[in-house]
């Protein structure tokens, strides 16, 4: 009896889905989100701001420094003493030329408060605010 030879065909396309496209389209919304989000400055520490009912919004480009309920300072989230807020205030404000946030917790003492605008003013700050909740 003859041997039979039979043909056996291997397929070597994979077989699925193309997924290169949905790739491409996530790639696409994550730059989208990231170009039209706008991200908020924080100074690190949580602070309960004290409420004004005539508080103003600013523009978002400003330098901040935080005073918590005990009196320490907080700028970009680093803690630090008063004596090299100066130096930091006068770095960014001749870099940048943007005016300075306070934001001290209500219950922060009135000294500390001045010390660190004294500060501000002498590092050349150009302008100074207070940071306030808006007052229903």
């Amino acid at each position: 009896m003859p041997l039979r030879h039979s043909r056996i065909t291997i397929d070597t396309e994979a077989k699925g889905i193309n997924v290169a496209p949905l790739i491409d389209m996530v790639f696409i919304l994550l730059i989208f989100f990231l170009v039209t989000t706008s991200f908020v400055a924080e100074t690190g520490v949580t602070v309960d701001r004290a409420a004004a009912a005539t508080a103003t919004s600013l523009e978002r480009e400003n330098i901040l420094v935080s005073i918590d309920a005990h009196g320490n300072l907080y700028m970009e989230g680093r803690a630090l003493r008063l004596p090299s807020l100066g130096a930091l205030v006068r770095q960014q404000v001749s870099a940048t030329g943007r005016p300075v946030v306070i934001i001290a917790d209500a219950a922060s003492r009135h000294d500390t408060l001045m010390s660190v605008i004294d500060e501000c003013k002498k590092a050349g700050a150009p302008a100074i605010s207070l940071a306030a909740e808006r007052a229903p």
